[in-house]
């Protein structure tokens, strides 16, 4: 409607059939048993630019991340290419930095939790989807918990043959698709340098029933998060939707802080490297 609003805070959770001010119905929307989520996609598949919501700024905004002054762009580890996935966060969700996870013995990365969407659909960066989760992999990266959401597009033609109850139906419609996440995920840093990432479960993916209580566990750090009842360090918590949130700003207010954003230009060239092949031993 355009007002600004900020992608990791101000959208609904959980995909609602009815909304009030912004403010999702009490009752979320379902596929039939299944409560349906809402992604806010980052990253389109095939992709190789990191692109992610800006915890640390204003609104939040979905930024080119960059590292040591340049911008991030993933590696092309054979047989793959950029990110596998349409990859992306569920918004009101944070994994608190502060909390050890009882299941991985390693607190949270500090971001939203990261959504693997693996629709037949190439998707576009800030596009919101709702989907419906299938499973979850626990990465272990750098110390840190950094959950991985599997899920699919509601929209998708497979959508209502794959309902990841023991995540088998992944494995029967979509054949390898699973066994190239883990190997996406345990080489990617290797290029920069670092070692192979590792897992919880030994790269076992668990059930959609495990997914959700892992988003809701999130979802209630990210309610303290926004309430002051956890220490939010550099996150920004600007917010126009969460009712009762000390950190909500008026209309008016977050357009200023759009506006006063830097002018965009035009950036380097792509350096030729982003599109070259890597081949690692197996």
């Amino acid at each position: 409607d355009g007002k600004y609003i900020s992608p990791f805070h101000d959208i609904p959770l959980f995909a609602s059939s009815k909304e009030d001010k912004g403010i999702p119905a009490k009752r979320p929307k379902t596929t039939g048993s299944e409560v349906l989520f809402n992604m806010v996609v980052e990253v389109p598949r095939w992709t190789n630019a990191k692109m992610e919501i800006a915890t640390e700024e204003p609104l939040n905004p979905i930024k080119h991340d960059t590292k040591k002054g340049k911008l991030r762009y993933v590696a092309n580890i054979f047989p793959h290419k950029g990110y596998i996935w349409n990859y992306g966060a569920l918004p009101q969700t944070w994994e608190d930095p502060n909390h050890t996870d009882n299941v991985t013995g390693c607190c949270g990365d500090n971001d939203p939790i990261d959504v693997c969407e693996i629709g037949s659909k190439v998707r576009s960066s800030g596009e919101v989807v709702q989907v419906k989760v299938l499973g979850v992999l626990a990465l272990v990266d750098e110390g840190e918990t950094d959950w991985k959401i599997i899920a699919i597009s509601v929209d998708d033609p497979e959508a209502q043959k794959i309902h990841g109850k023991d995540i088998d139906d992944v494995k029967k419609h979509k054949p390898g698709y699973l066994e190239a996440t883990v190997d996406w995920f345990r080489s990617y840093k290797v290029p920069d340098g670092k070692p192979e990432n590792h897992f919880a479960f030994n790269g076992q993916f668990k059930d959609k029933d495990f997914a959700v209580e892992i988003i809701k566990s999130t979802h209630e750090y990210w309610k303290a998060l926004l309430h002051k009842k956890a220490d939010a360090g550099s996150i920004k918590c600007t917010n126009v939707l969460v009712s009762g949130s000390p950190f909500c700003c008026s209309e008016e207010d977050a357009r200023s802080i759009v506006q006063s954003a830097p002018v965009s230009v035009n950036g380097d060239s792509v350096s030729p490297e982003v599109d070259s092949w890597l081949f690692f031993p197996k």
